[in-house]
């Protein structure tokens, strides 16, 4: 039964380049002269199998439209993340725009500790010990910005 799983596991991996995670869905309206415009905005994370990720965010008058529009164009602008013993390899304060975190390597076991759209960063960035902190906004597409570059502010 293992070897029937394993199979199915490489044969998933092999068609598979990118996978997606979904961070928020959100209905999104502008008043215009007369009448309200109704739209859909997607924020999503995307990440490969090489220690590659990115966020991307695409409006649209229908979610699936959103949805796979953010998915193509994060696709063309993922980066490289470094990954030392499934950890950050020092402390890092970052800040974008008003959100602030900090980001620090934990002991072996802790997993991810932190709030949920940077957990989805780190987790897509294939990070297991990290402990995480977020200060000044609870905006989850600033923090989860604000994840990303300081993943690739890390030098060698």
């Amino acid at each position: 039964m293992s070897n029937q799983k394993s199979k199915l596991w490489k044969r998933f991996k092999a068609n598979k380049e990118f996978t997606e995670e979904l961070l928020s869905i959100d209905r999104v309206t502008r008043v215009t002269a007369g009448w309200r415009q109704l739209r859909f905005r997607a924020v999503m994370v995307v990440w490969n199998w090489k220690w590659k990720v990115w966020l991307w965010t695409w409006k649209s008058w229908e979610v699936v439209d959103a949805i796979s529009k953010a998915i193509s164009n994060a696709k063309k602008n993922i980066v490289d993340v470094k990954l030392d013993n499934w950890s950050v390899p020092y402390n890092i304060n970052y800040k974008y725009k008003s959100a602030k975190i900090m980001i620090h390597p934990a002991s072996e076991w802790t997993w991810v500790i932190a709030w949920w759209s940077i957990r989805k960063v780190l987790i897509a960035a294939w990070y297991k010990n990290v402990l995480a902190k977020r200060y000044w906004s609870n905006n989850k597409i600033n923090n989860a910005r604000a994840t990303i570059n300081a993943l690739t502010s890390f030098k060698d």
